[in-house]
């Protein structure tokens, strides 16, 4: 600004004063400030001072926003930043990778939906909570129990606004009009007042605010729920028998629309970003997407565009979610103190029709074993990207072993803050990777589990599997396929990434010593440091007898 002297017969000693405005941290720093100034000028000052335009932007905190987005049933090997062979060419999360760091080896905490959540947004082990296999389905009870400290809760706390956008999949309470015994089964449709609030959902376990639906987009009920509230009450029941677009016979909203939820459900978390970057607190918002889980419903602006199948033009959407995301963020000069994390519940699901993809040259497992509820990794190693350019050094890669549980424990140390010891028992911090991706790592063995509920550990490159097949859907089937095998099996995944070669025979002393690290994970009710805590649900459950058998 201009040098100020003898305004109104007023000597004003301003010496070049620089107002520096910085766009992406919306915050104005005055570097030289004036020696001496009269009321009148002062007050002139400061109307001009407001009057400025800010063009909207008014956080300025030093907290860093964050932004978890979670995508359903996509493989490692869909986003080609993770696989060179890949034919489907997400342009946004190769950007997003290249400006942060991706991980090569995260997994979730299991390899199907309901659990992975769960584990999210608690920091612990889905098996440990009454869920022992399978998953919850539109009309169940809630899974996360209010008295349970999440991620959202944890926040709130920290003071973040907290938002959750999409899927839910963890159960609410619904207002019924009888009773039921069973509430769980996946094709049942039971009835429901749908003009009555739901009870015990996102709002009442760490978010403030909650726009999504029970489950998924091929369980029913379809309907949207606000703040507890159904936006809109079912006016018709809609199915579908296509084996891509397939959803299940159920009542739907008046506003549901199933090709229009995934864009509907973005424009929601764009508007959240908008309205909270016109705020001074930060923010979390958990945003997870329908996609590319069935039904496989692209709209028509992507149909075609992957010159894969229908699954491959759906993940394109799915990318340009994420670069309409972060566009949102640098439309309203937020996107460098933003954490945004992008990673996937489990692996992809053979509804994607794998023998179709593989005649262009595409395997969404990046080829590793197995797919969507398996054991093997194909089931549960996932893409995740981490990107913060105040704190992530852009092209950054870390082979660091972490998982889906650990959102919590990084949070934690992000913020300074210590967790109580009876939250996120399975929590463990990478914030050290982030700026260090060679960092020691605090994270050194991890469980995985199925959706039969069968177990693994991981230590190193090894890998236990306490069961003789897949525990999910591609053979060694439980039902039919596990005879003459044995019993359990060990694999060198820096030999033998594909899980080809059983090693349990040759290395028992290894077995034995994974086996009693799982044994003691298990009757402790954690596995990161601190007290004992107690496994929801009976003490011995059918998949982990063999732990008490000695």
């Amino acid at each position: 600004m201009a040098k100020l002297v003898n305004i109104a017969n007023n000597r004003l000693l301003w010496e070049k004063q620089t107002i520096i405005f910085n766009p992406r941290k919306s915050m104005l720093f005055i570097q030289k400030t004036f020696l001496m100034m009269p009321p009148k000028i002062s007050l002139i000052l400061i109307v001009l001072f407001f009057a400025l335009d800010f063009t909207g932007k008014a956080q300025n905190q030093t907290k860093p926003n964050i932004i978890y987005i979670l995508a359903d049933d996509m493989g490692i090997g869909d986003a080609s930043c993770y696989n060179a062979e890949s034919r489907i060419l997400t342009k946004h999360l190769d950007q997003l990778a290249q400006g942060g760091m991706k991980f090569t080896d995260a997994h979730t905490s299991s390899a199907v939906c309901t659990p992975t959540r769960y584990g999210i947004l608690t920091g612990r082990y889905n098996w440990r909570s009454s869920l022992k296999n399978g998953v919850l389905g539109g009309f169940s009870a809630p899974l996360i129990s209010t008295d349970r400290l999440t991620v959202g809760k944890f926040l709130q706390h920290a003071g973040y606004r907290t938002a959750f956008v999409g899927k839910w999949h963890l159960g609410w309470d619904w207002s019924f009009k009888q009773e039921y015994e069973n509430i769980d089964n996946l094709n049942r449709i039971l009835e429901v007042d749908y003009s009555q609030p739901i009870k015990n959902g996102p709002n009442q376990v760490g978010f403030s605010y909650a726009y999504g639906f029970s489950s998924s987009l091929d369980i029913p009920p379809y309907v949207y729920v606000e703040n507890d509230r159904v936006t809109a009450l079912p006016d018709r029941r809609t199915v579908n028998v296509d084996d891509k677009g397939f959803w299940r016979d159920g009542p739907t909203g008046a506003d549901f629309d199933h090709v229009q939820v995934l864009p509907h459900l973005t424009g929601k978390a764009v508007d959240y970003i908008r309205q909270q970057a016109a705020t001074s607190d930060p923010f979390f918002l958990y945003f997870a997407l329908p996609a590319p889980h069935t039904p496989i419903l692209p709209t028509t602006e992507f149909m075609g565009k992957s010159n894969t199948n229908m699954y491959g033009d759906f993940m394109l959407q799915v990318d340009d979610v994420v670069g309409r995301i972060v566009q949102a963020l640098e439309e309203q000069g937020i996107l460098d103190n933003t954490l945004l994390i992008f990673t996937s519940d489990n692996g992809c699901s053979p509804r994607a029709n794998y023998p179709e993809l593989a005649q262009v040259g595409h395997d969404p497992s990046g080829g590793f074993r197995g797919h969507k509820a398996d054991i093997y990794e194909g089931g549960h190693r996932v893409p995740f990207i981490v990107h913060w350019p105040e704190k992530v050094s852009p092209g950054q890669t870390s082979d660091q072993l972490i998982c889906t549980t650990d959102l919590m424990a990084t949070v934690a140390e992000m913020l300074e803050n210590k967790l109580p010891d009876d939250a996120g028992e399975d929590s463990f911090s990478f914030f050290p990777l982030l700026s260090q991706p060679d960092a020691q790592p605090q994270r050194a063995s991890i469980v995985h589990h199925s959706i039969e509920g069968r177990f693994a550990i991981r230590r190193d490159q090894w890998k236990l599997i306490f069961w003789p097949g897949s525990g999910g859907w591609t053979e060694p089937l439980s039902r039919d396929g596990l005879e003459g095998l044995p019993d359990w099996q060990l694999f060198d995944l820096a030999a033998d990434p594909k899980e080809k070669n059983n090693l349990v025979a040759e290395y028992p002393e290894r077995v034995q010593e994974m086996k009693e690290e799982m044994i003691t994970l298990i009757k402790n009710g954690r596995s990161s440091p601190g007290s004992f805590q107690k496994n929801d649900g009976p003490e011995v459950w059918d998949q982990v007898e063999w732990a008490y058998t000695e």
